[in-house]
């Protein structure tokens, strides 16, 4: 078990070549939205935060039944619009992934009756680094979790402990009297990487154990979990898919989180003033021991 510091993570941002360019540092998709929830505010928060963390590109992958509920949050160039299921849907959200190095998969999609199975698709087809957050969880948590064992792609689950709770059938106050064991014991049983939400954020890939102590009460609001997502996915883009990169994230997320705090107290803060805050975190990060 290893506690995570600045430290730890600094050489993960280290200044770039003058002569680099967007195709870099990785291409990354957030597929999420629905009708009942179009989550326009929740994409935009992930691409945004994916973007301000180093990645090079990211899409948005949206069913068309939603496209006139996002309003001006999504530019039309990170658009990436998906038929009916009757209309080749398979073929046009592979054209999408297909070379993608992260996706994260599962913010404001609600209870669309088609999640298992394009869920299992994904696990089963898509080759990169794959994120599963919010309704992608819950909508893991229904199927049958062997499935897990057919990914071509890395996964990493980010769950807080009501999502953990049903992916793992143990209730709440199991999970905390004994959170390093069980979450070590699912990532080794499904080879994945678990990434639990908490004051104290344990992450697992059923070998070791590091934890991340971060965070303030400002982010205690509506969104800070889908910058947390979208800063993940643009990591994975362009870094190694392990322990470090995930705890970086996390790292990165609660320094900016706490900058933000400073500014806007921890009453006013919202989900957006931490990811204004990423640049000046990765500056901390840098400048640290």
């Amino acid at each position: 078990m290893k506690i995570i510091e600045v430290k730890d993570i600094k050489d993960l941002f280290k200044e770039r070549n003058s002569e680099s360019n967007k195709g870099d540092f990785g291409k990354v998709g957030i597929y999420g939205g629905s009708i009942e929830y179009s989550g326009a505010l929740k994409l935009s928060f992930l691409a945004l935060s994916s973007l301000r963390s180093g990645c090079g590109i990211s899409r948005v992958i949206v069913k068309k039944e939603i496209l006139p509920l996002l309003g001006p949050n999504i530019s039309e160039e990170t658009l990436c619009i998906l038929p009916s299921f009757d209309d080749n849907f398979y073929d046009k959200l592979w054209d999408y992934i297909k070379d993608l190095d992260s996706l994260a998969f599962g913010m404001g999609l609600g209870n669309d009756k088609h999640l298992e199975e394009v869920l299992e698709y994904l696990i089963e087809n898509y080759t990169g680094n794959l994120i599963i957050d919010a309704d992608g969880l819950n909508t893991l948590s229904r199927m049958d979790l062997n499935v897990l064992n057919k990914r071509k792609c890395n996964i990493l689950l980010t769950p807080h402990l009501k999502e953990f709770s049903r992916l793992c059938n143990k209730t709440i106050d199991e999970i905390k009297k004994d959170s390093l064991n069980l979450v070590k014991e699912f990532a080794s049983t499904y080879r994945v990487i678990i990434l639990l939400k908490g004051h104290t954020t344990i992450i697992s890939n059923g070998t070791d154990i590091y934890l991340v102590k971060t965070g303030t009460p400002g982010m205690a609001t509506a969104g800070s979990g889908d910058v947390l997502s979208g800063i993940l996915a643009g990591l994975l883009a362009y870094l190694d898919f392990n322990l470090l990169t995930v705890a970086a994230g996390v790292l990165l997320n609660g320094i900016a989180g706490c900058l933000a705090e400073e500014d806007n107290t921890d009453i006013s803060m919202i989900a957006s003033d931490t990811i204004n805050n990423i640049g000046k975190a990765i500056k901390v990060i840098r400048n640290g021991n």
